[in-house]
């Protein structure tokens, strides 16, 4: 029977990879968390002496934060250890240095699993996309402030900085939970301890010249990697009553086929039509699951190359079933 066409088998065979191992976990977190807090330690002890190549440093250590961050995700999920308690204070801990509240994170990335690719409940945890009719029904200043937010710089520039930075201190769009609060305060009690240490350690160069851009640059990378999973050329978007989970799952969630180094750096997450279809598996059991059903391999694929096309897409094309850009809904409009 084929993976692809039928939901109760492919779930059937997924689940069996659920099962995390601790030591696997555990080893997990030390060559992630060793190396950057190395990289993070010769940053500040150069930056300390005035020498530029650590900042230079801060490159290779976001991405380690990147990666840090997959775990905090796996967390999320239950997925990195069979514990639950195990799992909350883990995330909880990497969610000081990833700068993402842990447990208010949860609650919109679990949003985000719910309604992705439905058109109907767009309402959080995602990337924010119009169809090509409401972007026409807008008045010409909201046309440009969305324009503005798809832009490339903003996306994946300023807009991850302004979110990992400053939007993360509140608990947007979950501001009536009492548990979101406790989440983003304890997360910003947390962070400031971080930063009195740094302070105490660097002085303000740490703070500026290390700490902050580590986590920009985990931002963008983040958010891109992110982007990608989910607007790519033919990518999934239907009404509620026409949508699947299963299909949200294997068309709506790319397989973003990354080089064997950033697959590693990025804890396998370009496998996320498989993650999207049980959330469960832990990030390095889904290379596992490409190898022994090499059928899913080339479900909703997307190459590296692919994947910065793909930036230009920002309406969905309800009429023909799509995601397109700016520049096409022009010549949409002029036909």
């Amino acid at each position: 029977m084929n993976l692809v066409t039928d939901p109760r088998r492919l779930r059937e065979i997924l689940l069996r990879y659920q099962r995390p191992s601790h030591r696997r976990s555990i080893t997990e977190i030390l060559v992630t968390a060793l190396p950057l807090l190395a990289l993070w330690g010769l940053a500040l002890f150069a930056v300390d002496r005035g020498w530029w190549w650590g900042v230079v440093l801060t490159v290779p250590a976001g991405f380690f934060l990147v990666r840090l961050f997959m775990i905090q995700h796996d967390c999320g999920h239950s997925a990195f250890f069979r514990s639950r308690l195990a799992n909350e204070w883990v995330g909880r801990v990497i969610s000081v240095l990833t700068v993402t509240p842990y447990d208010y994170w949860r609650r919109t990335h679990a949003i985000h699993h719910a309604t992705s690719g439905n058109l109907d409940r767009r309402w959080l945890g995602g990337v924010e996309t119009l169809t090509l009719d409401e972007y026409r029904a807008l008045p010409p200043l909201k046309r440009f402030g969305y324009r503005i937010y798809r832009n490339p710089l903003v996306m994946f520039g300023l807009g991850p900085a302004y979110m990992f930075v400053l939007q993360h201190r509140l608990p947007i769009g979950l501001m009536r939970e009492g548990k979101a609060w406790m989440s983003v305060l304890g997360n910003n009690l947390g962070l400031a301890l971080l930063i009195v240490v740094e302070l105490l350690l660097g002085g303000v160069p740490a703070l500026l010249l290390v700490h902050l851009p580590i986590v920009v640059v985990a931002a963008s990378i983040g958010v891109w990697l992110f982007y990608v999973q989910h607007q790519f050329e033919g990518a999934y978007w239907a009404r509620k009553e026409d949508w699947t989970a299963h299909e949200a799952a294997l068309k709506g969630s790319s397989h973003l086929d990354l080089p064997p180094v950033l697959r590693w750096m990025t804890a396998n997450i370009g496998a996320h039509h498989i993650h999207h279809a049980v959330s469960k598996i832990p990030f390095y059991r889904l290379s596992q699951v490409l190898k022994d059903h090499p059928e899913l391999k080339d479900v909703s694929r997307v190459t590296l190359a692919d994947s910065f096309k793909a930036i230009r897409l920002s309406l969905w094309d309800e009429a023909r079933g799509r995601l397109i850009s700016f520049q096409e809904a022009r010549r949409l409009a002029v036909a």
